[in-house]
C-alpha cells in the first residue's frame, strides 16, 4: 500500500484516545488538510503518535494546527455512561465516526479516502482504509492522535476541578496506582466506567458491604 504524500491535500486521518481509561469519554479526532500544506511547515514540529510525545510537544503541535487555516478536524466525544451502555468497542466506532461526519460537513469538497486507525471502518459515504498502528505510519493520522489527546486532556483536567480526590489531572483516567488506591478508598465518581473491571469490582465491593 502507497502511503500518502505528509502534505497532500484530501486525505483523512482518523484516530481515537481513551479507549483503556476506567473514567472519562473516549474522543476521537477526523483531520484533513483544505490546501496543500506549505513545504516545511512542520519542519520544528516532532509530529508523530501522541503517546510517544511530551504533553509540551502535543500542546505546540495543537497550537500550530489552530492557527493553521488549511488544517480542518472534527471531534467526537463518548461519555462514559455511553461507553457502559454500548461497549468500548461501539463507543470509540461511534467517535470515530461522529468526528469524521463533523469533519466531511465542514470541508469545502469530498476527501479521497480516510485512514482509520485500528481495524474497524466507520459508518461514512468516503473510501476507508483501516489500518492498526496507522498513528505511527500516516502523518494526517499522528496528526489526528495528538489533536484527540490534547482534547481529552483537557476535558480530564476540567473533570479533575469537579472530582480532585481522584486525581484526573495527572493521570487523566487510566489505571495508575494512585488512580486505583483513590477508587479503592472513595469508591467510582460519576465518569467512571462502570462496566470496566476495576470499576465494576469496587461496586461490587460497596454492594456487599
Amino acid at each position: 500500500m502507497a502511503i500518502p504524500d505528509p502534505r497532500e491535500q484530501g486525505v483523512v486521518g482518523v484516530d481515537e484516545v481513551g479507549r483503556g481509561a476506567l473514567a472519562g469519554p473516549v474522543v476521537a479526532v477526523a483531520l484533513c488538510f483544505a490546501a496543500h500544506a506549505p513545504k516545511g511547515a512542520f519542519d520544528t514540529l516532532k509530529v508523530r503518535d501522541s503517546k510517544t510525545l511530551s504533553r509540551l510537544q502535543r500542546e505546540r503541535v495543537y497550537a500550530f494546527c489552530e492557527s493553521a487555516d488549511w488544517i480542518r478536524w472534527g471531534v467526537g466525544s463518548v461519555s462514559s455512561l455511553d461507553i457502559d451502555r454500548l461497549n468500548i468497542r461501539r463507543a470509540a466506532l461511534l467517535s470515530m465516526g461522529t468526528a469524521l461526519s463533523l469533519l466531511l460537513k465542514a470541508l469545502p469538497f469530498t476527501p479521497r479516502i480516510a485512514y482509520i486507525d485500528g481495524q474497524d471502518r466507520v459508518v461514512s459515504s468516503i473510501p476507508q482504509i483501516a489500518m492498526p498502528r496507522a498513528d505511527s505510519a500516516i502523518f494526517v493520522c499522528s496528526l489526528a492522535s495528538i489533536i484527540a489527546k490534547v482534547t481529552r486532556d483537557r476535558l480530564m483536567d476540567k473533570a479533575h476541578k469537579e472530582y480532585p480526590r481522584y486525581g484526573f489531572a495527572a493521570h487523566k483516567g487510566y489505571g495508575t496506582a494512585p488512580h486505583m488506591a483513590s477508587l479503592a478508598q472513595y469508591g467510582p465518581c460519576p465518569i467512571h466506567r462502570a462496566t470496566f473491571a476495576p470499576v465494576a469490582l469496587r461496586l461490587a465491593h460497596s454492594a456487599k458491604s
